[in-house]
């Protein structure tokens, strides 16, 4: 059985990017999805999809086109509800509530891995503690929270 990935906003919209100041990041977004997309069952959610056309990006029609042929996960109210208790305990920010809801859905639903390229609120050593604290007493699944660069094979590297 195949590890799950959920993709947050910052996964298909890096993937086209020209930008030179995120190039490293976008090289490495392609590089993953070419090479180790395959040895995972990858899914996102509504909200990515949402983000995705909300939002201002380089490549926008292809960035939209990727994303809409990834498996999307069901919404359900407990996901706003969880995404509430993370704000509350201000284990994300009051304002990016986008970033709450990511975690959420990758908690709800069990996810091995949130991928993202979000190290301030989300892929970020000294959240990882309280995140574990706040979904333990929430009973749910504690996700890894990853970039793609930690998320390589071995030997692809």
């Amino acid at each position: 059985m195949k590890k799950t990935v959920y993709l947050d906003t910052t996964i298909p919209s890096y993937l086209f990017d020209k930008r030179k100041s995120l190039q490293p990041y976008s090289e490495l977004t392609r590089k993953w999805l070419e090479t180790e997309k395959n040895n995972y069952d990858i899914w996102l959610s509504e909200e990515t999809l949402s983000e995705l056309e909300e939002g201002d990006y380089p490549n926008k029609a292809r960035i939209i086109e990727f994303a809409s042929k990834i498996q999307t996960l069901p919404y359900d109210k407990s996901i706003v509800e969880i995404a509430q208790v993370y704000i509350d305990n201000y284990v994300m920010s009051q304002i990016l509530k986008g970033d709450a809801i990511h975690l959420a859905y990758a908690s709800y639903y069990k996810m091995d891995f949130l991928l993202t390229w979000n190290c301030n609120h989300l892929a970020n050593a000294n959240k990882r503690q309280h995140i574990r604290i706040i979904n333990t007493r929430l009973n749910l699944f504690m996700p890894e929270i990853v970039t793609p660069l930690v998320l390589f094979a071995e030997e692809k590297l």
